[in-house]
């Protein structure tokens, strides 16, 4: 079921033009950026987008101006949090071809406040797809005081998403078209 939909997702994802993920990356720009919980948090934890995801680019830009912004760096089979003062500091680096920072420049992981997280698909419960390689699973287990948000295109939403006992679920998904609160939507269920 996992590869089916995944495979769905990312078929919709590819049919986007850059003009699409332009204008809907800025939407969900806006409305992330007016979250309480974003303008409360002072170190915020950026994915560098690869392709036709949601695009962060303009977002992390954006971010450097008055936040603390980190973005991860891949290392063996996890990823460590790099805190970064420019997107120059970026290359696309490594096997996935991710933009992250050249080097590590290491922060406390009580000291992440907020965490985006990219994934595949999306259920209003918070509980995701994401593309395989347990990177997100496992580091999300280091920082669980930090508000964890899911950044989509409002076609990654469905109805349910298959969950491991394993999987921490997002607190919010922002999309071009709604914020979604998963905690109240786990109540309601």
């Amino acid at each position: 079921m996992k590869t089916r939909l995944k495979q769905q997702i990312l078929e919709k994802r590819s049919l986007l033009s850059k003009e699409d993920i332009g204008k809907k990356s800025a939407l969900i720009k806006n409305s992330l950026f007016n979250l309480e919980q974003y303008k409360n948090s002072k170190a915020i934890m950026f994915f560098a987008s690869i392709g036709n995801e949601v695009n962060t680019h303009d977002m992390i830009r954006q971010a450097l101006k008055n936040k603390t912004v980190i973005v991860p760096k891949v290392f063996h089979h996890g990823i460590e949090p790099s805190v970064i003062i420019s997107f120059d500091n970026l290359i696309a680096a490594g096997k996935f071809k991710i933009p992250e920072p050249i080097e590590a420049m290491k922060i406390a992981y009580k000291n992440i406040e907020m965490v985006l997280v990219p994934g595949i698909a999306f259920d209003k419960e918070g509980h995701r797809v994401g593309y395989g390689f347990g990177y997100y699973d496992r580091f999300l287990h280091h920082v669980p005081r930090a508000v964890k948000v899911g950044l989509a295109f409002d076609f990654q939403i469905v109805d349910k998403v298959p969950k491991e006992p394993h999987d921490l679920p997002v607190e919010i998904i922002v999309t071009e078209d709604r914020v979604i609160d998963c905690k109240k939507s786990r109540i309601e269920v």
